[in-house]
């Protein structure tokens, strides 16, 4: 929902530092592989219970993430840079309520499951519709130039992202945090269902 409206502000920044990087030779998959390795090193962190260095690592890992695509604008996209994009950022968006489950089973196991579940349905919802749109050649630019069709939703990484960072700076809140996150996620998943069903009419 924010990710078009936080465009403006992150991209200047973002493409600039891309281009810095995109000179002295780094490439965007390495970024892509950083960044994940940050991610899932800070969805550990949680397991042990260090939320301080998991937000840390958390936001770097998302950092990096934009730094990614940024580094390929400014150099060549490539398909395989743009799989590895989108492959990496859903496994770790599923290890982080994974992480919050193995931390405290009986408490966060079934808030967790379901909002894996949830994201597993805008994920595929989003992922179908993409496939579908680069069949008819349908394109978009609201999130900036993306390898693949990015269908705006009221659960994006923007959101998703703010609530990490709440479950690291208020752990105990979990549970009840993850549902309510789930159900927005449910809530974006059936928009983007009856959206893509009128577009591919």
């Amino acid at each position: 929902m924010f990710d078009t409206r936080l465009r403006g502000w992150i991209d200047p920044p973002l493409t600039a530092a891309g281009r810095l990087l995109a000179r002295v030779h780094i490439g965007a998959d390495v970024v892509t592989l950083t960044g994940f390795v940050c991610g899932m090193t800070g969805a550990l962190a949680i397991v042990f219970n260090e939320m301080w260095a998991a937000l840390a690592l958390i936001l770097l890992g998302r950092l990096l993430d934009g730094l990614d695509g940024a580094i390929a604008r400014a150099t060549q996209p490539t398909d395989r840079g743009g799989f590895l994009d989108i492959a990496l950022d859903f496994i770790f968006y599923g290890s982080v309520p994974l992480a919050f489950a193995m931390l405290d089973p009986y408490r966060n196991a079934l808030p967790a499951a379901g909002l894996i579940a949830s994201f597993y349905a805008n994920g595929a919802v989003f992922l179908a519709f993409a496939i579908m749109a680069q069949k008819r050649g349908l394109e978009t630019q609201l999130q900036g130039t993306k390898s693949l069709y990015y269908m705006a939703g009221l659960a994006e990484g923007a959101e998703t992202i703010a609530v990490f960072a709440v479950f690291c700076l208020y752990p105990a809140g979990f549970p009840w945090v993850a549902g309510a996150f789930a159900l927005v996620c449910y809530t974006s998943a059936a928009a983007r269902l009856v959206l893509a069903w009128r577009a591919l009419a």
